[in-house]
């Protein structure tokens, strides 16, 4: 994973916005190992990971005036967003600096009722408004970006590559309503969408419906994660790693497909050594390519 920071040709320092989960910490090790000194700020309420031997402070998620000190005094100049946040902000919680006041109205806005990417939007526009560039973690790590075809020892199979096709289109549809980046499809039948709870909650639900007897016993289905059509590449890009495996295998699937260029793999041995004992696939797709890119058949 070195050498993904070479073309930024770096003039201050590069900060870590972390919410939960484990990409931080592996942007933080990849960003230490291209050699920079990345300064960790961890969200209240969110971060659970431990940063060991970096910079730290918290921050609460909506103290923009806060995330300016830390900027000005750390002398950051790329922030890369990393890992999710589960809690949106109050809008009353809000604490402006006069260099986010005009964009203070669309923020509120949009807190109330928009989508994720769009809050997204908003967010890397206030922190450059700070004088920051945003970068995406594939920038920082490229090695965990997913590659085509499948990352395991298994492939799927015929009806797996026309649940994969099914999901695909849902999932799409999906992210084009800015709700969600993944779908289950079961035997060529939708059976969830992903929705503010997240992936893995999406599968615990499968499964419950898989043991109420919902979903078909026989066949299996699969999971498919991809961008959001009109998604920026420098924040919340798709990832699976082991607990999606895991999840997978607890909700009956065959296996998981994710957007080749476009998803993050975190942990990737552990998850394809879980994911070859459980015989289970994880693979890479890419919808601009023939057959999804995935070798011998086709998703048709």
């Amino acid at each position: 994973m070195t050498g993904g920071l070479s073309s930024l040709e770096p003039k201050g320092r590069l900060a870590i916005i972390a919410g939960n989960g484990s990409l931080p910490v592996h942007l933080a090790e990849a960003a230490r190992a291209a050699g920079e000194d990345p300064f960790i700020i961890p969200l209240r309420n969110e971060s659970d990971q431990r940063f060991e031997g970096f910079e730290t402070a918290s921050a609460n998620i909506a103290d923009i005036a806060g995330f300016d000190r830390l900027f000005r005094e750390k002398r950051i100049d790329r922030v890369v967003l990393s890992g999710g946040v589960t809690r949106r902000p109050d809008w009353r919680d809000i604490r402006p600096n006069w260099k986010a006041l005009r964009k203070l109205p669309l923020l509120v806005r949009t807190l109330v009722s928009g989508g994720d990417d769009a809050l997204l939007q908003v967010a890397i526009g206030i922190i450059e408004a700070q004088g920051c560039r945003v970068i995406g973690a594939h920038e920082i790590a490229p090695g965990l970006l997913a590659r085509t075809g499948p990352l395991g020892a298994h492939s799927p199979s015929d009806e797996d590559r026309r649940d994969i096709e099914k999901a695909s289109e849902a999932a799409r549809r999906l992210g084009e309503l800015d709700i969600g980046q993944g779908a289950v499809s079961v035997g060529g039948r939708i059976v969830a969408l992903e929705g503010v709870e997240g992936t893995d909650r999406m599968l615990e639900r499968v499964a419950a419906l898989r043991a109420e007897g919902r979903i078909s016993a026989r066949r299996k289905g699969v999971l498919v994660k991809l961008c959001k059509p009109q998604q920026d590449m420098r924040a919340d890009l798709p990832a699976v790693g082991p607990s999606t495996v895991a999840n997978a295998v607890k909700a009956g699937l065959a296996g998981v497909a994710i957007e080749a260029g476009r998803a993050l793999v975190l942990e990737e041995e552990k998850m394809i050594a879980a994911a070859d004992a459980a015989g289970i696939f994880v693979c890479g797709i890419d919808p601009g390519l023939p057959n999804g890119g995935l070798p011998d058949g086709g998703l048709s």
